[in-house]
């Protein structure tokens, strides 16, 4: 009884078609659309920009820097810029080390 049992049960799963082998990639395929879609892009589009703000620096901008400074441009170079942090203290500074580009009034507060 238990031989013609098990054979019924093999007869019925070998009946049915296996899927094909590319549905088993659906799966992945969505899941990497979804990080591209998700992540990526926006994490692309976010470092064009300041690459766009960073190279557009010119004198007199106050800008932030990789460290948290807020320090104002006093001359730029192609790789390097030199900072005023406070009255009488410069530093010059690797272009790519700057976080971002303040603009002229400052940071809008967050509830308005």
């Amino acid at each position: 009884m238990n031989s013609a049992a098990l054979t019924l049960l093999s007869a019925a799963a070998s009946g049915g078609q296996a899927p094909p082998a590319w549905a088993q990639f659906v799966p992945l395929v969505a899941m990497a659309a979804v990080f591209w879609f998700l992540i990526l892009r926006p994490q692309m589009r976010r470092q064009k920009e300041l690459r766009s703000k960073v190279d557009g620096i010119k004198k007199g901008d106050q800008v932030l820097t990789g460290g948290g400074f807020l320090a104002k441009v006093i001359k730029v170079d192609d790789h390097y810029a030199e900072l005023e942090l406070g009255p009488n203290v410069r530093v010059k500074a690797l272009k790519s080390t700057i976080a971002d580009v303040v603009p002229p009034g400052g940071v809008a507060p967050a509830n308005d």
